[in-house]
């Protein structure tokens, strides 16, 4: 009911006022120890002191498959950001889902924008296929790059590469400064093989360090440039509109896997069938059939 409220609210404002009733929606995904946390923090400084803006971080952190618990450590790596008046920033385990996208993530960004936040930045998990599933939720996707993880472009995956909008070098400084500028020639060279996700829009490769505030601040004009570009477009609109009838259909997919985990049926069945899969009596393709039919008494 609340969340209705919200949508109703925001589709009133986005007829009053377009584009600016709008929050800003950016998904940052990198590989482990690109330094996701640190950069997400420097950029919020950026964002709530020198250009005006509330900021609002969703982080998602992975799961343990063996305990269901979850370390939430994002909280620690952003202690600047966490005490800033102008910043929000929740945490949320996946809870096993793919791409480290938890369900909850989509209504969390719809309150964000009915809260008054300009800007919502959503920390993904890692870097690899399933992380494309964030690009459903995001206006913009900025993927992470390390200089000091070697042959880095080997490393990533084609998928996330062609839903990047935008891809930053971090740790630009010190000793990783001609690291970082030789990884960047690399990448501007391979995104020259990969068409762009929008006509409109062409994918930059920059270099940032946390340390320097100047480029940090160039990846922040890059963001908005992209933001206006796709606004003036149509794309943005176009955009909202499919990401929408996807949040649906993935929604029908987690209520109907949830209703058919719990009839009791499948929740009798379901056991004796995984110790006959582990025994190898039977195959997983004849166990899934077998609850199938049963659910639909065929």
């Amino acid at each position: 009911m609340l969340l209705k409220m919200v949508l109703d609210e925001e589709r009133e404002k986005y007829k009053k006022y377009g584009r600016d009733a709008m929050i800003f929606r950016v998904g940052i995904s990198g590989s482990p120890g690109v330094g996701k946390s640190s950069f997400i923090e420097a950029l919020g400084a950026e964002l709530t002191e020198n250009r005006g803006k509330k900021v609002a971080v969703l982080t998602i952190d992975p799961t343990s498959a063996m305990t269901g618990g979850s370390v939430l450590g994002d909280l620690t790596r952003m202690q600047e950001l966490s005490r800033n008046p102008k910043a929000y920033i929740r945490q949320s385990p996946t809870s096993g889902s793919l791409g480290g996208v938890t369900r909850g993530i989509h209504e969390a960004v719809i309150l964000c924008e009915g809260a008054g936040y300009d800007i919502v930045i959503i920390e993904t998990v890692g870097v690899g296929q399933s992380e494309t599933s964030v690009s459903d939720m995001c206006d913009m996707m900025c993927l992470l790059l390390s200089p000091a993880h070697g042959d880095e472009l080997q490393g990533v995956k084609r998928g996330i590469m062609e839903m990047s909008d935008l891809l930053v070098v971090t740790k630009d400084d010190g000793d990783l400064k001609a690291k970082a500028k030789m990884t960047q020639a690399e990448y501007i060279s391979a995104l020259k093989f990969m068409r762009p996700r929008l006509d409109v829009w062409r994918p930059k490769v920059l270099r940032s360090s946390i340390m320097d505030k100047e480029s940090v601040s160039k990846v922040c004009s890059s963001l908005y440039e992209f933001w206006d570009t796709i606004g003036e477009s149509g794309d943005l609109e176009r955009r909202r509109q499919d990401q929408m009838k996807t949040w649906m259909w993935n929604h029908v997919k987690d209520e109907i896997m949830a209703v058919f985990q719990k009839h009791p049926k499948i929740a009798h069945l379901a056991p004796r069938l995984e110790n006959e899969i582990r025994s190898g009596k039977i195959t997983p393709g004849l166990a899934a059939e077998t609850m199938i039919r049963t659910f639909f008494g065929v």
